[in-house]
């Protein structure tokens, strides 16, 4: 069962009088080409991909116009190769190891078009990712990590309304007047109930706030002469956003019954937990790891 409070869906959650998701007139797919011997289909998860990666990359070529950048332009373009493909090799080993572990021994792992991405598995693939290019070109992985952590929340933001354009991973039951009624989210003959869209208020802190935090930190603060803080900055801000909104999110199927079930923990919690600490042990000893700046590009070196 999905919840056992679901039985009686008019207690919370009542559709009645909010607002449903088919009404809105959104689909996941943006079109769909049908021929003889070839099919393709455009979906807004890929075009959310693209765009995050896109305007990521740009952001990017505007802040290491800074004094004191950790790398050139050409590495910036150099770098958009491995950190893609950290994202999507990592998102999708992270998402078959935390939450289906059977796609380990089946063909569908391949099948990055029918979704299933791990944001905690894309951190690690593309902190591997960057590590490897850094040592490749011989730069500071750490700030080279500051900087593009001031990127990701633009993918975090298009991702999230990505999800909300899919009608998945939608939030708890409950009687908020901007509640929205999701088809398909509890077994028949159960009413679907109306709920959190908590994939709007993760776009929200993981995209919009998260961005806020970080381009104060950047441009306001000398952060980015600091190893370490801007990243370890965006550790603790995405897990504090992503550990409170799991508290409005629907748990993942698997996970409501067992030993997270009972808890009433998520598994996004858990895997939270060393974000943060791993993110506060960075800002606190980032001072530590200041030295001379020397510009790779950028105008003069920072002390």
């Amino acid at each position: 069962m999905i919840l056992p409070a679901l039985a009686a869906a008019t207690a919370v959650g009542d559709p009645a009088g909010h607002i449903r998701f088919d009404q809105l007139g959104l689909h996941p797919n943006i079109f769909s080409l049908d021929l003889k011997m070839f099919h393709f289909t455009l979906r807004w998860y890929s075009i959310a991909y693209i765009t995050g990666i896109v305007v990521g990359w740009w952001y990017l070529l505007r802040l290491i116009r800074r004094p004191g950048a950790p790398m050139s332009r050409a590495h910036a373009d150099d770098l958009v190769f491995y950190a893609t493909l950290g994202i999507i090799v990592g998102g999708r080993v992270g998402y078959a190891l935390f939450y289906v572990p059977r796609l380990f021994l089946s063909l569908d792992f391949f099948k990055l078009w029918d979704g299933g991405m791990s944001f905690h598995g894309g951190v690690i693939g593309t902190s591997l990712g960057l590590i490897l290019f850094a040592r490749k070109h011989g730069l500071n992985w750490l700030r080279v990590h500051d900087f593009v952590a001031c990127c990701v929340p633009f993918g975090l933001g298009f991702g999230r309304l990505a999800n909300f354009v899919n009608g998945e991973l939608w939030g708890r039951p409950t009687d908020v007047p901007w509640a929205i009624v999701f088809p398909n989210t509890v077994e028949f003959p159960l009413v679907d109930p109306a709920r959190h869209p908590s994939q709007l208020y993760e776009a929200g802190l993981e995209g919009i706030v998260l961005f806020a935090v970080l381009w104060s930190a950047f441009w306001r603060t000398g952060a980015r002469y600091d190893p370490g803080k801007l990243v370890g900055l965006f550790l603790v801000g995405y897990g504090l956003a992503r550990y409170a909104i799991e508290f409005f999110r629907e748990p993942d199927r698997q996970y409501q019954t067992g030993l997270l079930g009972h808890a009433g923990t998520h598994m996004g919690q858990l895997l939270c937990l060393p974000m943060i600490a791993g993110g506060a042990w960075l800002i606190a000893t980032a001072a530590g790891r200041r030295a001379r700046v020397v510009p790779i590009a950028g105008a003069v070196d920072v002390a």
